[in-house]
């Protein structure tokens, strides 16, 4: 484990103690906009995790969801998701995480993605394999979308805005069904360790996704965009899979796109 992972799990760690420390007394919310929720934890969170990176590598800059850009763009970028699932959080729901992810020139090396309410760490080295609390972990085998389940996410804002609910209709009928658990990062992360065989969703920032990508990829699974075009954590949209089913998914996809669909939409009793 090279020193900017090592790093990135105890500062993880540390973050996800406060958080789950938060969680058991309860706290209130605050909205961002119409129906984005922002907590106490969230703040303190991003507070402790960029004081940490700042104080470990002062010269990496540090892109957080509450607090944007810290330091000038440079060799190293640090990706940061302080509360992922602050909707659950703020509800009492148990799925949350704190995920870190390091670019370096454009290309991600290292990932982290912890969930402290099950103690769970998954960590992520370009090169090196991703793992569950020190143990190897690989994509699902499943071959056939028939039997595969996957996951998506809806945004928290413009929902009448967005298309997912045709993909997500036509996927669920197409599959042994489709979890909606609010934190892109853990559905990427069971993706990686099998617990998923596929993930997709619109509208993901790249604190989001940063460090779930690089584990499902070096897990032995593939990501692109949902048009098979090469994954982008600025993209507006992102399909990640074990592989096997990536081709079927992304065919179904498409002829979501030209709208076509293979199970027509239900109608209204």
């Amino acid at each position: 484990m090279t020193s900017h992972l090592e790093t990135a799990v105890g500062i993880a760690r540390e973050a996800g103690a406060l958080l789950a420390r938060y969680f058991e007394r309860g706290i209130a919310y605050e909205l961002k906009g119409e129906f984005d929720l922002v907590t106490e934890a969230d703040r303190a969170s991003e507070a402790l995790v960029v004081e940490r990176l700042h104080s470990h590598f002062p010269g990496h800059s540090v892109l957080g969801e509450e607090g944007g850009m810290r330091n000038k763009p440079g060799e190293y970028c640090w990706y940061v998701d302080p509360l992922d699932g602050t909707t659950n959080f703020a509800h009492g729901y148990p799925a949350f995480n704190v995920t870190l992810g390091l670019e370096r020139r454009g290309e991600m090396i290292a990932g982290v993605i912890y969930d402290p309410l099950h103690q769970e760490m998954f960590t992520a080295e370009l090169g090196g394999g991703a793992f569950l609390n020190g143990r190897r972990i690989r994509v699902s085998a499943a071959e056939k979308l028939e039997e595969a389940l996957l996951a998506t996410g809806f945004p928290s804002r413009k929902r009448h805005e967005n298309v997912n609910v045709h993909f997500f209709h036509q996927v669920a009928m197409s599959s042994h069904g489709v979890r909606r658990s609010g934190s892109a990062a853990l559905d990427l992360a069971y993706v990686a360790c099998g617990r998923l065989d596929g993930f997709w969703e619109f509208g993901l920032n790249p604190w989001d996704m940063a460090a779930g990508l690089l584990l499902v990829r070096e897990a032995g699974g593939r990501t692109t965009t949902m048009k098979g075009e090469a994954a982008d954590i600025r993209g507006a949209h992102v399909t990640a899979t074990n592989g096997r089913i990536h081709e079927a998914l992304l065919e179904l996809f498409g002829e979501v796109f030209a709208g076509r669909y293979r199970h027509p939409m239900p109608g209204l009793p």
